[in-house]
């Protein structure tokens, strides 16, 4: 009877999170599958069309357009933020007067509508009041102001900064977190044994940070590929959808161009490339192991 009672509890808490997270997350996901199979302009019937939507997309040269702008931004971001908080992590865990302050100014970015970052940051890169162009006129480097935003190429590549610098005091907290849980007595042994601080980095610090550095990439795949607010507020997918991202285009399609099938093909092939890149960054280690143990 005191199992039952405690189980019954446990359902009892566990039931109310769990509904809302099948009702609100579970469930959409299969309700866009299946109007993803169909054509459905919002009105009426949808009508079942198989892999048709699929097929489309292979042909559609603005779903390749914000595909090959989202890879570009995910891989900009990963190279900026995972390197650049981990070494943020380090400096902000040492033991000074006022870190306290740092961490919080650092963390205030993650905290702040993406919609409000978009419009600080249009306000810094726009080719004609922003900021950075401003500055390089003022100082004879006009050659260097560029269009860092509404141009056919550099879009993507402001966007991974400013998702970087919005994320960068999220993903060092993980980092921070992460270093806590490494005992003291390691670096102990290892300055007894004469150990450098490099080696200490390379040989404690790294390799125990192992799952830290696995979230945090995967974290970082699920928040680029889910910017929205951001594009919609610096460039809204222009010029000609050039500066489209997954996100934005399934957007634009469902809910501008009314062509909700079409939008929800989009929406599921975003989901299934999410944890696809999930899955290689979980499965690295395994792989890397098997192979480890077939060449001995």
């Amino acid at each position: 009877m005191k199992w039952f009672s405690s189980r019954t509890n446990k359902v009892a808490l566990i039931a109310p999170t769990l509904a809302v997270y099948l009702a609100y997350i579970v469930a959409p996901i299969f309700i866009a599958a299946y109007y993803s199979l169909t054509r459905f302009s919002g009105i009426g019937q949808p009508q079942f069309i198989g892999l048709d939507n699929y097929h489309r997309l292979l042909d559609d040269p603005l779903f390749a357009i914000a595909l090959k702008n989202t890879v570009i931004v995910l891989v900009v971001t990963l190279a900026l933020l995972i390197p650049g908080a981990f070494g943020l992590a380090l400096l902000m865990r040492r033991s000074v007067r006022g870190m306290s302050a740092v961490r919080a100014i650092n963390f205030s970015p993650a905290i702040i509508a993406p919609i409000l970052v978009g419009l600080i940051w249009v306000f810094i890169l726009d080719p004609q009041i922003g900021l950075v162009n401003n500055v390089l006129r003022a100082v004879g480097l006009e050659a260097l102001a560029l269009q860092w935003i509404g141009g056919p190429d550099l879009t993507p590549f402001s966007l991974a900064i400013v998702q970087s610098w919005q994320s960068l005091g999220y993903i060092a907290t993980i980092f921070i977190a992460g270093l806590t849980l490494i005992p003291d007595e390691l670096y102990e042994a290892a300055a007894l044994d004469g150990a450098s601080g490099s080696q200490k980095l390379f040989h404690i610090t790294i390799p125990l940070l192992n799952e830290t550095f696995k979230m945090s990439t995967i974290l970082v795949i699920t928040l680029v590929f889910k910017i929205f607010e951001t594009v919609l507020q610096l460039t809204n997918g222009g010029p000609n959808h050039l500066s489209e991202l997954l996100v934005t285009y399934m957007y634009n399609t469902t809910f501008t161009a009314g062509e909700y099938g079409y939008g929800m093909s989009i929406a599921v092939t975003t989901l299934a490339i999410t944890f696809l890149a999930a899955a290689v960054i979980l499965g690295l280690p395994a792989l890397r192991r098997r192979l480890a143990r077939t060449e001995s």
